[in-house]
């Protein structure tokens, strides 16, 4: 007799549906030969613990006796965590899209028993309302579809499983796709007109931060002197950092801001924004230092730290959006937002300071409570003030303590965390700050002690397990974690290790009669297909991660290989989708990293030098790649700077373009006016 099975897993979110009536079957093959053998269609769901539609439909639908039943008797049910299986996840949503349907969570979709989609969509309500048809009509209606109409259903599948063979196909030829910085720019100018320039983002609404969109723009500026790229980054990071989708009080963004000013945010916290926006505002503050972003990134790493950080070193992925209001109701928001009463009866004599500031009031700024906010006055207060206030915060901060917290997911995923240990990297790099580079390097220890068989990584851990196949994106992120942590502390074991990646990433998703990277291995054997793709989502693309990091690793050994390797992903990726350079800006960061990076060698013994270093992480430039050796090393014969060595017995610092290194600097002066220049 077939049950719900979720009990069995150890994912939060799949756990989260472990008492439904719905008899949700995990991801697997059992689960498909069960619905081959009853011969019935699958439902399959896929979204994430920290999802608030997800919990909607979950109560609404899939907690519903009468709604299960009519789920268990027409469908094989199987449930998918997406942070657990992005590789389910996006072969799904791009079906979705291939439909013709806008794509989001809760994903809902229709598949014959063999795991091909004939039908799909996202959130359903129970009955029919905002111009949705129910959830248990359409039930029926698909399950009608499958069962009297093969046909279409299979020419359905057939079509989108096509789709998938040419989307895979990628043409290479000499002369193709992006080819000179020239171009870059071109992109970057056409990207200003998604730009908001009075609020900052990309028009409309919802806003999402976008900081790889909104690096490529930094990038720009830092390249051309453009000033409209650079109030472009500015203002969006100044609204983001003043608006509700930061959490004034415990630091940290949110997933995203449901309007067009950054007022009200989906208040759930993921790691990889968090990470993403700490690496982008620390490439802005090394040029501009900006208090606002130091002071930002602080408090960020804190909660971070604070947070997130689990027993072992490594870090979790989010906090739900979700939590039991002052009635035991679960809503949205509710661990965040306050009542001016509470604030009143918390700050007595500074509430009205405190309220004039963060947009206090009786009647609220969202849904009769108040989200606390700096819109009306984005500039930093004078010194008493701000210290005024940030005693205040320290008060509801703890008075916020006492309210039941929002619901952690505490899987540990590869990719996610080698984008916070690469930030932590390189803002501990540029502020000075060696418990950062020691918390990067704590979760790193992670990752290869618990998350690492071999040369292959383990893409999700979670109750003291380590399991899912390893996806591209894994070996990108933790690869860019090792480069960084190479820059930060010089040990050649990180860079070591990222070579080991790059060769397993060769190995496992390179396709040999083509260019770029699957997401999924060669050995994956529960797909119907294997997607690539160069366009970045919410996080970065592996494929543009990769071309980064290769870039980088062709700079640190001079092994021509990388180089060719870069010219391939580049080329066959930007002229498949020519024109769309802006929705691909890691890998654009990877184009700019390969034609223009920047090497500065320091040579010293183990100790010293370390005023050459700070100079060179104090300088603002995203290509600036750094090499740390000892006297007694030895570059690869390709590399420039091969045969340097120290002048006069003192730490010594060469600046290399290409092939061709500059004089020795001893003196960090000289080298920060070379590096200025």
């Amino acid at each position: 007799m077939i049950s719900n099975r979720l009990n069995e897993e150890t994912s939060p979110y799949l756990k989260q549906h472990q008492d439904n009536p719905v008899h949700w079957q995990p991801w697997g093959d059992k689960a498909f030969k069960i619905a081959k053998k009853s011969k019935k269609p699958i439902l399959l769901s896929i979204g994430y613990a920290a999802c608030h539609w997800c919990h909607v439909m979950a109560h609404e639908s899939f907690e519903d006796e009468t709604t299960a039943a009519l789920m268990n008797d027409l469908y094989i049910n199987i449930k998918v965590d997406r942070e657990e299986r992005p590789d389910v996840d996006q072969i799904y949503m791009m079906a979705l899209a291939m439909m013709g349907q806008q794509g989001g969570w809760p994903l809902t979709m229709f598949l014959t028993p063999d795991g091909k989609p004939y039908w799909g969509g996202t959130y359903f309500p129970p009955i029919s309302r905002y111009g949705q048809p129910g959830f248990t009509d359409i039930l029926q209606a698909v399950s009608d579809l499958y069962h009297e109409q093969r046909d279409k259903v299979d020419a359905n599948t057939e079509a989108i499983l096509g789709n998938f063979s040419q989307q895979a196909s990628l043409s290479v030829t000499s002369g193709s796709g992006l080819q000179s910085i020239e171009q870059i720019d071109i992109a970057a100018e056409q990207a200003l007109s998604m730009v908001d320039f009075q609020y900052g983002g990309m028009m409309g609404t919802p806003k999402f931060p976008q900081p790889s969109f909104l690096e490529m723009l930094w990038r720009a500026y830092l390249r051309t002197g453009n000033n409209r790229f650079q109030e472009a980054v500015i203002t969006s990071l100044t609204h983001m950092c003043q608006g509700g989708i930061y959490d004034h009080l415990g630091g940290g963004f949110a997933r995203y801001s449901t309007d067009v000013v950054w007022l009200v945010p989906h208040f759930e916290k993921m790691l990889y924004d968090n990470a993403q926006l700490i690496h982008l505002m620390t490439l802005v503050w090394q040029k501009t230092r900006d208090l606002l972003l130091a002071t930002r990134i602080g408090e960020t790493i804190d909660w971070s730290l604070r947070e997130l950080l689990l027993d072992g070193g490594a870090f979790a992925g989010t906090l739900d959006a979700d939590s039991p209001d002052t009635d035991g109701v679960s809503r949205e928001g509710a661990f965040y937002v306050w009542q001016e009463a509470e604030i009143d009866q918390l700050l007595g004599a500074n509430s009205e300071l405190f309220k004039n500031y963060y947009d206090i009031s009786w009647h609220g700024n969202w849904e009769q409570t108040n989200i606390l906010n700096r819109l009306g006055n984005l500039g930093l207060a004078d010194d008493e003030t701000e210290a005024k206030l940030t005693a205040c915060r320290g008060i509801l901060l703890e008075a916020r303590a006492s309210r039941q917290r929002p619901g952690l997911d505490d899987k540990i995923l590869a990719d996610w965390n080698g984008l916070m240990i690469a930030a932590l990297s390189l803002a501990g790099r540029a502020f000075d700050q060696p418990d950062w580079i020691r918390a990067a390097e704590n979760a790193f220890a992670f990752l290869l002690r618990e998350m690492t068989d071999g040369a292959r990584l383990k893409h999700s851990y979670c109750a003291g397990e380590a399991k899912q196949a390893d996806m591209l994106d894994d070996y990108a992120s933790m690869t860019k974690a090792a480069l960084g942590l190479y820059q930060a502390t010089g040990q050649t074991a990180y860079l070591d290790r990222a070579g080991q990646w790059a060769e397993s990433v060769d190995t496992h998703f390179w396709d040999q009669n083509s260019a770029g990277y699957y997401l999924s291995a060669d050995d994956a054997s529960d797909l119907i297909a294997r997607t690539r793709t160069a366009f970045d989502n919410a996080t970065p693309s592996g494929n543009g991660l990769m071309a980064e990091n290769l870039a980088r690793l062709f700079y640190l050994t001079g092994n021509q290989t990388y180089r060719d390797k870069v010219v391939q992903i580049i080329a066959g990726f930007t002229a498949q989708t020519p024109g769309q350079e802006a929705n691909m800006p890691s890998l654009v960061a990877g184009f700019e990293t390969l034609a223009t990076g920047l090497q500065v060698v320091i040579i010293a013994d183990t100790g010293e030098g370390e005023d050459l270093v700070e100079t060179a992480n104090a300088t603002a430039n995203p290509n600036l790649i750094l090499t740390r050796l000892t006297p007694d090393a030895e570059l690869s014969a390709g590399h420039p700077a091969t045969g340097k060595s120290l002048v006069d017995g003192r730490p010594t610092a060469y600046v290399c373009h290409g092939q061709t290194c500059g004089l020795p600097h001893t003196d960090p002066a000289g080298l920060k006016k070379e590096l200025s220049s």
